[in-house]
């Protein structure tokens, strides 16, 4: 008799340094006037999003290296200018082990296999890094590679009831939308988004 296994699903494994190196590049053009200032997302101002990076960068950064994550806070470091690159390019650095990719770990207390993490890791990045640069007037290019990624997350998701709440609802953008508002679109962004004057 012959017996057969079958082997668990292969991570897709994807590199996180170009979307952290680019979200580096944002914080020099943040100013301090610019802190209070809304953003895309309804429930942060520049403040309120960069807070949330500095505590979410660590908690994926630890994800990878299989550790519990570090006490979320709500408030942002004075520090945040020296910590926040440092922490991106830690958490770039720890998903280029290939060890991070294997089997489960844990995100705000929830279990999630190595490479969905990964995704949700790289959608912060890129969704916030789109926030931060519409909240603070500066040009936002992103790679197809990445995008692919974060699209291939989301995608599935798109009529699902019951979708993660930090998304919010789908905005529906015109036929023929570049790639990156379609992406910006399915994380609950409407990409003709600009601050008040």
């Amino acid at each position: 008799m012959t017996t057969t296994t079958t082997a668990a699903p292969t991570a897709v494994v994807f590199d996180l340094e170009p979307a952290a190196r680019r979200l580096v590049r944002l914080l020099d053009g943040v100013t301090e006037q610019q802190l209070q200032g809304p953003t895309p997302c309804a429930r942060f101002t520049v403040r309120d999003l960069l807070a949330h990076l500095v505590h979410r960068t660590a908690a994926f950064r630890d994800a990878a290296r299989k550790r519990p994550e570090p006490p979320a806070g709500d408030a942002l470091p004075a520090d945040w200018r020296r910590r926040l690159p440092g922490q991106l390019a830690a958490l770039a650095g720890s998903w280029q082990q290939r060890d991070a990719w294997t089997g489960a770990t844990t995100v705000g207390g929830t279990p999630l296999p190595a490479g969905v993490a990964a995704q949700i890791a790289l959608d912060e990045l890129v969704l916030h890094g789109w926030d931060l640069a519409r909240a603070t007037g500066q040009p936002f290019v992103c790679d197809r590679r990445s995008l692919q990624v974060v699209y291939a997350l989301l995608a599935p998701e798109a009529d699902n009831p019951a979708r993660a709440p930090m998304f919010g609802p789908v905005v529906d953008v015109p036929d023929g939308s570049p790639f990156l508002d379609r992406v910006v679109g399915l994380g609950g962004r409407d990409p003709r988004w600009v601050p008040a004057a």
